[in-house]
């Protein structure tokens, strides 16, 4: 007999293992990279550092003048300069050719 057959068996099953095992493969699969992804972006928030060029959520290309503690300066060309809050930024274009 293979371990499901065992834990879904009526005769002497213990339900509470079949959960504790669906919520391991649920916590494997959706939760854990999940978190590994929030803390790859609050890492990069974190090491933002003046002459970067990102993206923001809603999509803007600029380049960083300016770096506050929660706040950041982009420079959008011309002579436009917007306030983001780090959390507004998305992703990184420094290391791809425009």
């Amino acid at each position: 007999m293979n371990i499901i057959t065992i834990l879904l068996a009526e005769e002497g099953g213990n339900p509470l293992i079949f959960f504790v095992l669906v919520f391991g493969v649920f916590w494997f699969f959706m939760i854990r990279p999940q978190v590994k992804k929030q803390k790859q972006e609050r890492k990069f928030r974190e090491e933002i550092k003046k002459g970067d060029k990102v993206i923001t959520s809603g999509g803007l290309h600029a380049k960083v003048v300016e770096v506050a503690e929660k706040t950041v300066k982009l420079d959008v060309g011309g002579s436009t300069i917007l306030k983001y809050e780090k959390s507004g930024i998305s992703s990184e274009l420094s290391n791809k050719k425009d």
